[in-house]
């Protein structure tokens, strides 16, 4: 398995960063990559990516979300197999660290080669600040959803990160 922590520390409130990461259909707009995300349900969504030249389709369930907090997911279809969580830290009344960690299993030689460059620590750092960019600009989230989810399934990332 391969991991990459990164994070980033955007100047708005906690709740507008959290808010903004709520807004899965938002992410082709600072993740390079996501072609698409269309939200199943209050859980579940679908995504379409492209990267190196290799699309792929699959579908994520979120097993853990808390407002302010953490929201963790794991893929549960598709030909892709990751994990993750972001977690957001208030650092003062408009300053808020995100951090994202994810772990996937690379397949194929393209993701190999790329994991063993380090081609997915840079992207996952570029992504960040992306949208730390976005979020900035823009001052307010596109949306939100402030459910709280508890432990659908574990994934190997939430139960390692954070406890």
């Amino acid at each position: 398995m391969s991991f990459v922590t990164q994070s980033v520390d955007v100047h708005v409130p906690l709740a507008t960063a959290y808010n903004q990461w709520t807004q899965f259909e938002s992410f082709p707009e600072f993740m390079d990559g996501v072609e698409s995300v269309k939200q199943i349900d209050d859980t579940r969504s679908h995504w379409v990516t492209k990267v190196g030249g290799v699309r792929r389709e699959f579908d994520a369930e979120i097993t853990e979300q808390h407002p302010d907090k953490l929201i963790a997911w794991t893929s549960t279809g598709g030909d892709t197999m990751h994990a993750g969580v972001v977690t957001f830290e208030r650092l003062g009344q408009r300053d808020t660290r995100v951090t994202v960690r994810l772990e996937w299993e690379p397949s194929g030689l393209t993701e190999k080669v790329g994991n063993a460059v380090g081609a997915d620590e840079r992207q996952v750092k570029s992504d960040a600040t992306r949208f730390k960019d976005f979020i900035e600009i823009r001052g307010v989230p596109t949306g939100e959803w402030r459910g709280t989810i508890n432990n659908v399934q574990p994934t190997t990332v939430n139960d390692a990160w954070p406890t």
